[in-house]
């Protein structure tokens, strides 16, 4: 079969039920044939393929039949798009043509191959008509205000019959739809079709005695739907049966889906053993703290299976003494599929991509696919644990496909997602190949949250490239943040967009510092024992502290380049600083950061070597995870920490070392990127461009070189900032701001299972 359907007031139109039902229909039958027919230029129907609950078009014929593509790749389908060229005068020649007419307005619309105006009907004069046939095109009058110009014996319908002819398909198994006079070409090919309910009277009087169209009640595609079943196109069973159920609603009130189960995982003696997580910075304590109350709810993440270990087991408590009706909902991954979507695939593709570094970015479809996989199977299991009208809370880029999959499964629940990474411009985000999918999910999320305002704003600008989109709601950026006294402030944010018909809220929630766990560590005995030895060790060297995981991201060559930059502009300083850098190895497994590895090594011996003396090591460095409590102690002893990433999202190992500070009655000075995240929000800090290697080492020069009041100054903004802010903070604030979105969402939102009136 193949449905050539109009789009405006047709396939786009109709009730919300009636639309996601023929939607799926046709998703369900792969052999339907699906072709949009459009008086759009093509220009105008791109969007609509990154909307993910719109099923993808095998052809597209626009420009009212002028234009005719393929619908993957929208590239012209030849010969009939060579054919129809031929037959076109262009543009200029047209627009000189009518020129004298008057009453004519042009229609600012994309278009190709025809020119669009609008005007009233007296406008469309005999001798009009007449000079445009001498050009050999035609006049098209619809609406009772569109005209179009095009080339002589083109239209929706010659164009169609022409497809239909190229692709052997049978005209008996065509199904055409409309509901505008420039829809009645296709039904004067003596194809089956359907005037869908609220159709222009124009056409239904055009087609009234044509015993081979069906005039429908229902409106869009609940015209189309009827029609289905008036011409038996899905045999005896009918529309009803060919529709898959609606999916029961599960017992969680919120659902968190992450990458991360809310414990950890370890074999021991051939046995999958659970234990209490370490998490490093109080995220998933945090996100655990919503359901301590008694809530219902899941934690959606993935779990390797392997049948070494028997029978893959989906449902695990997490901790019942504490969070009752809490349960870990788990996705069975292979390893293979672990390696892929998550080793290599978001780490080669996307993770350098977001943080601009997409020359370093590698692109495989089939990897593609293994990633739209483990999506799904995400949002499938989320599709199942929530109650109806419930909060699903997606967490992060691994998992940017999951809204798409779980809109379609579960239209009544409220969507919250919250981008944990960095989130860049659209000059660099359209570098990926898959941009449109990815914003088209995104674009079905309710909420959708980002450190700063600067990554709202680059997202908007990303979904604009995409879709087209209205700003409903702004805020002002300050005093929360920044303005323009970094590189990624901004004086004013967008905090709702809408698409279509939904509207989207957006918001900058800035991940907060877990506070107690520092305080904790302070506490500690053995932290304290270790502060002493560093400070007999230390004596009158000052310490410049640097803590980041192996990633070209982080700046750690840069870094290196400036202290031997610095070294070498301020002799004085040789055996009165070292600096000390902490580098966390990549997971196991993620080799691309080998070649970074050995350069940064080569540097440390290369500035050791140069500037060494006896007794005193310019740079010490450690390649190995540190405890947190071990680090503790090194923030106190810090006269400077060093945290210049070339781009981050965030950085909390700067609010990490504010908070010690701050809580020591400390004196030392923190050297920022103004590309981290927390630059826009941490006012005290020392701002440095970690892409100007002179900016660099001067400004950790300054920070030595600090006088002890505007220190201790300094720090303490940044330490009301980090207190105030805190973790239990952003999740409270995250989670509140979704919940009155779906208060909002309730007022209008169907009950499962029933039809609106």
């Amino acid at each position: 079969m193949l449905l050539a359907t109009d789009l405006d007031g047709t396939f786009l139109a109709g009730e919300p039920d009636n639309r996601s039902k023929l939607y799926q229909l046709i998703t369900a039958h792969p052999e339907i044939d699906l072709v949009f027919v459009t008086g759009r230029g093509l220009e105008s129907v791109i969007p609509l393929l990154s909307d993910p609950t719109i099923p993808q078009p095998d052809y597209i014929i626009c420009d009212v039949g002028c234009t005719v593509v393929h619908g993957d790749s929208q590239q012209g389908l030849h010969p009939l798009q060579g054919e129809i060229d031929e037959l076109w005068p262009g543009e200029q020649i047209i627009e000189d043509t009518l020129a004298p007419f008057d009453g004519l307005q042009r229609q600012e619309v994309p278009q190709e191959r025809r020119v669009s105006y609008f005007c009233e009907s007296d406008s469309v004069t005999d001798d009009m008509r007449t000079r445009v046939e001498a050009l050999s095109c035609e006049v098209l009058f619809s609406a009772g205000k569109y005209l179009d110009i095009l080339p002589k014996g083109v239209n929706k319908g010659s164009t169609l019959s022409r497809l239909v002819d190229h692709l052997g398909v049978d005209p008996e198994t065509v199904l055409v739809a409309g509901d505008t006079l420039n829809d009645l070409s296709m039904y004067q090919q003596g194809f089956k079709g359907v005037c869908v309910g609220a159709s222009e009277e124009a056409l239904l009087e055009a087609t009234e005695h044509q015993a081979r169209v069906y005039h429908a009640g229902a409106a869009g595609c609940g015209g189309i739907l009827e029609a289905f079943e008036q011409f038996g196109f899905l045999g005896h069973a009918g529309i009803e049966a060919e529709i898959p159920d609606a999916m029961n609603s599960g017992k969680s009130d919120l659902v968190i889906v992450y990458h991360r189960l809310p414990y950890e995982e370890v074999v021991e003696d051939g046995k999958l053993i659970r234990r209490r997580p370490r998490s490093p910075n109080g995220i998933i304590p945090t996100l655990l703290s919503f359901f301590a109350d008694g809530k219902a709810g899941s934690w959606v993440a993935w779990s390797i299976d392997d049948p070494e270990l028997g029978p893959f087991q989906t449902y695990t408590e997490v901790d019942t003494s504490r969070y009752e009706k809490l349960v870990a909902a788990r996705v069975p991954l292979s390893k293979e599929d672990v390696e892929i979507f998550y080793k290599r695939f978001s780490k080669e593709a996307f993770w350098p991509t977001l943080h601009t570094f997409w020359e370093r970015a590698t692109f495989r479809d089939d990897h593609w696919q293994v990633f739209l996989k483990v999506n799904r199977r995400f949002a499938e299991r989320a599709a199942t644990e929530a109650a109806e009208n419930a909060v699903v809370w997606i967490h992060d880029y691994n998992l940017w496909m999951v809204p798409a999959f779980l809109r379609e499964l579960r239209p009544d629940v409220t969507i919250a997602f919250f981008h944990h990474t960095y989130f860049p411009s659209a000059d660099v985000f359209n570098v990926l190949p898959w941009r449109r999918e990815i914003i088209g999910s995104l674009l079905q999320c309710d909420h959708i949250g980002f450190h700063i305002p600067k990554q709202a704003e680059n997202f908007v600008d990303v979904a604009r490239g995409v879709t087209p989109l209205e700003v409903t709601q702004k805020s002002g950026c300050a005093p929360r943040f920044l303005t323009y006294g970094c590189a990624v402030g901004l004086d004013e944010m967008s905090t709702e967009i809408r698409v279509n018909d939904r509207r989207i809220g957006l918001g900058a929630h800035p991940v907060g510092l877990d506070l107690d766990r520092v305080k904790n560590a302070l506490a500690d005995t053995d932290v304290q024992a270790r502060m002493k030895t560093l400070r007999e060790d230390l004596r009158d060297i000052r310490l410049i502290l640097s803590v980041e995981r192996l990633d070209f991201t982080k700046g750690i060559l840069e870094k290196l380049h400036a202290y031997e930059r610095m070294l070498s502009e301020h002799p004085e300083l040789e055996t009165k600083v070292t600096l000390m850098m902490v580098c966390v190895p990549a997971a196991k497994g993620m080799t691309i950061y080998e070649e970074l590895l050995s350069q940064i090594e080569q540097t440390v011996g290369r500035i050791n070597g140069q500037f060494a003396q006896v007794g005193w090591t310019p740079v010490q460095f450690f390649f190995r995870a540190l405890p947190f409590e071990e680090l503790v102690a090194y923030y106190t002893m810090a006269d400077v920490m060093w945290i210049t990433p070339l781009r981050d999202g965030l950085n909390l190992v700067a609010k990490e070392y504010i908070a010690t500070q701050g809580l020591t009655q400390g004196r030392g000075a923190l050297v920022l990127s103004e590309f981290a995240g927390a630059a826009a929000e941490l006012r005290g800090a020392i701002l440095a461009n970690p892409h100007h290697p002179q900016d660099l080492a001067d400004t950790c020069y300054y920070a030595l070189a600090m006088s002890s009041s505007e220190a201790r100054s300094r720090l303490s903004e940044a330490f009301e900032t980090v207190c105030r802010y805190d973790i239990a903070y952003w999740g409270q604030e995250f989670i509140d701001t979704v919940e009155q979105r779906r208060a909002g969402k309730l007022k209008n939102i169907v009950p499962m299972g029933k039809t609106a009136a």
